[in-house]
């Protein structure tokens, strides 16, 4: 598999490798279905934004690559915001500021001008996927800590007579609140980032 695709699920994941785009991730990852729709937007947006990028980096000047860039971001960030609207009104109110705010997330911005400014379009498409879906990955795993431990819950998306949200005996009777709250995001996110360096270390001491 191309390495420009896997590298974002572990050796430069978003979240736990680079530290990008950490204000949506530990405000929307109260639930896991918040998770999959944040996830969902940041792939479109990163695809989309660096499909164009690497397409018109011979044509936009370079004093205005920046502001182009942050136009093309934009409009793709719209559509995502818009489409949720239309489809998934729950969904987006659940987000709330933080889809629109996808338009400033340093992983976006980051590999249109770190990477898809710089290399081919094969290669920036493969790029912004494996960085989407290990974004998507590192969220979803945050969210799925939060959501069981705080409110003994596991919410994904509703269907027929099923009301989307998957009840965990026990947990759902004696939450661990901590874990839903602000102080309960940091604590995830900190023995994560710690067991994601204990491992990469790990990794490097057995290849040494």
């Amino acid at each position: 598999m191309n390495k420009e695709f896997i590298k974002g699920f572990f050796k430069e994941n978003p979240i736990f490798v680079l530290l990008l785009g950490l204000c949506p991730t530990l405000a929307v990852s109260t639930r896991v279905i918040n998770a999959l729709g944040m996830g969902a937007g940041v792939i479109f947006v990163l695809l989309g934004s660096n499909i164009f990028v690497s397409l018109l980096k011979n044509f936009i000047p370079d004093k205005v690559r920046i502001p182009a860039y942050i136009v093309i971001i934009a409009s793709f960030v719209t559509i995502v915001d818009l489409v949720m609207q239309a489809y998934a009104p729950s969904l987006s109110e659940s987000l709330g500021v933080f889809v629109k705010l996808i338009v400033v997330n340093c992983i976006i911005l980051g590999r249109a001008e770190a990477f898809a400014n710089k290399n081919t379009l094969g290669s920036s498409v493969l790029d912004a996927l494996g960085m989407g879906i290990g974004f998507t990955l590192g969220l979803l795993l945050i969210s799925f800590i939060r959501e069981v431990l705080g409110n003994g819950t596991i919410t994904v998306f509703a269907f027929g007579n099923f009301d989307g949200v998957l009840r965990i005996p026990i947990l759902y009777q004696a939450p661990v609140r901590i874990f839903s709250l602000s102080a309960g995001a940091l604590l995830v996110m900190g023995f994560l980032l710690g067991f994601f360096k204990w491992y990469g270390s790990r990794k490097k001491g057995e290849q040494a």
